[in-house]
């Protein structure tokens, strides 16, 4: 049984616990977090993240905008749907029913990762209309390669109770796995940052639910229907990512008709969680506020 993240045990010292809530939404039970007031920002994390990968900007952001930031489905503290639903148009209808439920209308989107590709079908789909949409390091294109032909089989073994995500849980026992994982990002984190993601790693649920994203992941239709994407959009690059290399963000930009790049010097893929700050000035802008919160409007 691959066992899920327990919020009584393993998120009883969550960051930002107070602002947690649980809600029911598309057939999943969800956690979310909300503070702050103001225009919506929408906070999506990337594959196996939750919603502590915004314990630093969530509150930064929160001065100026009401945040909303959910546990994507199978990750974190939120319910995992079965394998088809992890798919990128799965991971899009599912934040989509979640949006619907709480009525929300977002001013600014923000997205890390694959994160910034479920906006990304969202917003090209019509299920979402916001007037800025921030990408961190998104992988809105495909990483190398075309998609595997067994990778449906994969993400069926993956999700149905296999080995492997008690196997990698297993090893993510050694606190030195873990931070070699995220070494490999480009990014350094604190320790309370390395914990969160540990704590996350040890439980089998939460692996399988992030790889049976990946495993069921195919964003070429996406990078097909970029240019169709009509919502202004920021690209932020971390010079450092070794994830989705800085490049990356020219090629979206050439397929964007509007689109610009932000570069961030000497940071990695997550390079929200080790400078928070200069992401904030970013969202402000997307959002169509003064990028220095000092700035009278």
């Amino acid at each position: 049984m691959n066992v899920a993240p327990d919020w009584d045990t393993d998120g009883r010292d969550w960051p930002h616990r107070e602002a947690s809530r649980f809600v029911v939404a598309g057939r999943l039970r969800w956690h979310v977090q909300q503070m702050g007031a103001g225009p919506v920002a929408l906070l999506i994390h990337g594959t196996g993240a939750s919603t502590h990968s915004w314990r630093g900007l969530a509150p930064l952001l929160a001065r100026d905008f009401t945040v909303v930031a959910p546990d994507l489905p199978g990750h974190g503290y939120t319910e995992c749907p079965p394998a088809q639903r992890l798919s990128l148009p799965g991971m899009a209808e599912s934040v989509a029913a979640l949006v619907r439920e709480l009525g929300l209308a977002p001013r600014v989107v923000v997205g890390h990762s694959a994160g910034a590709a479920i906006l990304a079908r969202l917003c090209i789909d019509g299920g979402l209309t916001p007037a800025g949409f921030v990408s961190l390091n998104g992988a809105l294109l495909p990483l190398g390669g075309a998609r595997h032909p067994t990778v449906a089989g994969l993400a069926r073994f993956l999700t149905t109770g296999s080995f492997l995500p008690r196997l990698f849980a297993w090893r993510a026992a050694d606190r030195a796995v873990v931070e070699r994982l995220l070494a490999g990002t480009g990014s350094t984190l604190d320790a309370p940052g390395t914990e969160f993601y540990a704590r996350l790693a040890r439980k089998p649920g939460h692996v399988a639910g992030a790889l049976g994203m990946m495993a069921m992941w195919d964003p070429r239709p996406l990078a097909r229907d970029l240019p169709r994407l009509e919502v202004p959009l920021v690209l932020v690059a971390a010079d450092r990512d070794r994830m989705i290399v800085p490049a990356t963000a020219e090629r979206v930009k050439a397929l964007v008709p509007g689109a610009r790049v932000e570069h961030l010097p000497g940071l990695g893929h997550l390079a929200h969680e080790e400078r928070p700050d200069l992401i904030v000035p970013i969202v402000r802008a997307a959002a169509g506020l003064p990028r220095d919160r000092d700035v009278v409007a």
